[in-house]
Formats: C-alpha cells, sequence, structure tokens
C-alpha cells in the first residue's frame, strides 16, 4: 500500500472545497471524541454556506501547516474559540481566513447524522457547555466502553505541543 503525506492529501481535499465540491474523509485521530471515533466515523465536509456559530464543526489550519477539525465554543468578532470533543483546552483566535469548510454531516457508528440529531444537538449544545467535566466524564466513557485512556492522553499531549 501507498502512503500518502497527510498534508497533501488535506491539501487535495482543501482543493476540492475551494472547486464547491462536498468531500467526504475518515476521521483520525481522537480529538473528537467520543462524538466521532478514529478510523470508525466519516466527516463530509464543503465551504461554509452561512456565518458560523457555537457547535458548528469546522475544518482549518492552523498557522504551523497543521490541520484540524474541532468544534467552535466562542464566536468573537475578530474570530473563533474552537475545541475539539475530547479536549479541555481551547484554542483561541481563530481567524475566519484558517477555516476553509464547514462539517455538514457525519456517518457515525454507520449512520448518518446531520444537525437537528439527536447526538449531534447533544454534543454542539450541551457537550460544549461541560468543558470543565469532560475529564471525569471522558474517563467515565473510556471505562464504559474500553477506549484507551493511554492513547487519548498522548492524543491530547501531542495537541498541547502542537500549539
Amino acid at each position: 500500500m501507498k502512503m500518502m503525506d497527510t498534508r497533501a492529501y488535506v491539501g487535495m481535499l482543501k482543493e476540492l472545497v475551494e472547486q464547491g465540491r462536498e468531500v467526504r474523509m475518515v476521521i483520525s485521530g481522537s480529538s473528537m471524541a467520543p462524538f466521532l471515533i478514529h478510523g470508525r466515523d466519516s466527516i463530509f465536509f464543503r465551504a461554509p454556506a452561512r456565518e458560523l456559530r457555537k457547535g458548528d464543526i469546522v475544518f482549518y489550519e492552523r498557522p504551523g501547516g497543521q490541520f484540524v477539525v474541532h468544534r467552535i465554543c466562542r464566536v468573537h468578532a475578530d474570530g473563533y474559540d474552537i475545541i475539539g470533543d475530547a479536549q479541555t483546552e481551547i484554542e483561541h483566535h481563530v481567524q475566519r481566513k484558517q477555516i476553509f469548510a464547514w462539517v455538514t454531516k457525519v456517518e457515525r457508528k454507520g449512520k448518518i447524522l446531520v444537525p437537528g440529531t439527536f447526538w449531534w444537538e447533544f454534543f454542539a449544545q450541551v457537550w460544549i457547555r461541560i468543558i470543565p467535566l469532560r475529564p471525569i466524564l471522558m474517563h467515565g466513557y473510556a471505562r464504559l466502553f474500553g477506549v484507551d485512556k493511554k492513547k487519548n492522553d498522548a492524543c491530547r499531549e501531542n495537541e498541547r505541543k502542537r500549539r
């Protein structure tokens, strides 16, 4: 199997979005758990069709060139505060020009979810408000569903180092 550089791959997807296409991608990484699980779930995304708001999942590029899919937790006049569903540290002041796509739907556990469905709204409306409680809830989730806590901790540590 031939491996492709992640930056080149996402760069190609970004070009498709800029051409007005909707793109599907399998989730890689655990920063959006428990809503989206690495290797199991997919996102569908396109160029934003409206003003972005709290709870939206966006695909953006960090100044260092890393591509990230996270959720908007606050909207400011000069940018956005963004966080992964498995995280407790907010990334502040992400600029609109860094965001190239908006997640329009997901395939989660083999089912298509769109805004308005129960789990989508739970994570967009409830989960986003309980950031300080996430470590406790994620620990319980990991124990209940056998998620590898060390892998999740390593993912969070890598996220901190990349900033």
